[in-house]
């Protein structure tokens, strides 16, 4: 039997994987089992996109494309920044992926080199630090507070960059919080990283999924940075496998020179198929679904409090809840067992975050129906009681 890789030993595991899974065994013996643990959306791609798929299809546009993708949908993404995040963004900075996993691969391969440390906050999207152990760097999780809305600040950089940090890979909004960054600590935070000579990769993923105020990219701020985005969570297309990257002309040649061999390209008919995605008709869609989600969000938040749940830090994007269940157990991972055996509710425990909060906290995902939410917190409370 062949020797495993030292990466496969320290490469961390997603908990919420293994929920899902366990979730799915209880439902195959009969249970109802209500998931507010996987973070994918319960809608999903609108009619237009799906057509244009078949579309695409009929017409055998299934070859491959450019590693970097179709003209048309780099220039889509384009127009997409420039009208709804305020941002002037080219096609020559663009790298359409294989879903925002693919862009991180190459952002991490193209700028981490053997030992180099990134800082991250904790708690923060687990998954982020197997990219960066896979291009061979080590993640520093920093303790973040509800404070500073649990994103790392300017103070951080100052604090822990030594030698070995090359820079810093952050998210607004934030997996598991669902919090964005003001932009005045934004700032503050690129100017810090910057100064050092460092590159900070920012996932924008949920961006479109605001709730407050109407986001600007983080490229508004700088325009060096490197920004992650997807298909997956506002377009509702997970598993289409279609996500882009955003990063300055020169270095996207690089880039797309590791694309040409690890993947060739995106998916081909997803790519013709996401220009529906900017339509009019479609986008209405997207806005109608945001709202949905945000109906959900405000639903939740007063009945976590009547269960005594708190929630530090009122999410503002995404659809997650960050939510401290310390009231009714000191070991969430015990709690989320007795969640999902007892009331049939599934919620990933604070351990697959960070180990700052990984006792007292839960990630609870709202991308279900309204009508499974309400069942999910009467459920809770019978189980609190």
């Amino acid at each position: 039997m062949p020797r495993l890789a030292h990466r496969t030993e320290l490469a961390l595991p997603f908990h919420a994987v293994e929920l899902f899974k366990e979730a799915n065994t209880l439902a195959a013996q009969g249970n109802d089992i209500i998931s507010l643990g996987i973070g994918e959306p319960d809608f999903t791609a609108p009619p237009s996109v799906v057509e244009a798929l078949n579309r695409a299809a009929s017409a055998g546009k299934a070859q491959y494309t450019a590693p970097s993708g179709t003209p048309e949908l780099k220039q889509a993404i384009c127009d997409y920044y420039r009208t709804h995040f305020n941002a002037q963004v080219n096609p020559d900075q663009i790298m359409v992926t294989a879903g925002a996993s693919g862009a991180l691969s190459l952002a991490t391969l193209a700028l981490i080199n053997p030992g180099d440390e990134i800082l991250m906050p904790d708690p923060s999207y687990p998954a982020n630090q197997n990219f960066i152990l896979a291009a061979g760097g080590v993640s520093r999780l920093i303790p973040t507070t509800a404070e500073n809305r649990f994103h790392l600040t300017a103070t951080d950089i100052a604090t822990h960059w030594t030698d070995k940090t090359r820079g810093v890979l952050i998210a607004s909004p934030s997996n598991p919080t669902g919090a964005t960054i003001a932009k005045a600590d934004l700032e503050a935070l690129i100017h810090a990283v910057k100064a050092r000579g460092g590159f900070v990769i920012m996932d924008e993923i949920y961006l479109g999924l605001y709730y407050e105020d109407k986001p600007e990219s983080a490229l508004c701020i700088d325009k060096n940075l490197i920004v992650i985005n997807s298909f997956s969570k506002y377009f509702h297309m997970t598993g289409w496998r279609l996500g882009w990257l955003i990063a300055p002309s020169a270095i996207i040649p690089a880039m797309e020179k590791l694309a040409a061999s690890l993947s060739i390209c995106a998916p081909s008919l997803a790519q013709h198929a996401a220009l529906a995605c900017f339509e009019p008709d479609a986008l209405a869609i997207y806005e109608q679904r945001r709202l949905a989600f945000k109906a959900r969000r405000d639903f939740l938040l007063p009945a976590f409090a009547s269960l005594g749940l708190a929630v530090p830090v009122t999410p503002d994007g995404a659809f997650y809840i960050y939510a401290d269940v310390s009231a009714h157990s000191p070991n969430s991972h015990q709690f989320s067992e007795q969640l999902l055996h007892q009331a049939h509710v599934a919620a990933v425990p604070g351990m697959d975050f960070g180990p700052t909060y990984a006792q007292k906290m839960l990630r609870f995902s709202y991308s279900t129906t309204m009508e499974r939410l309400e069942e999910a917190i009467e459920r809770m409370r019978k189980f609190l009681a």
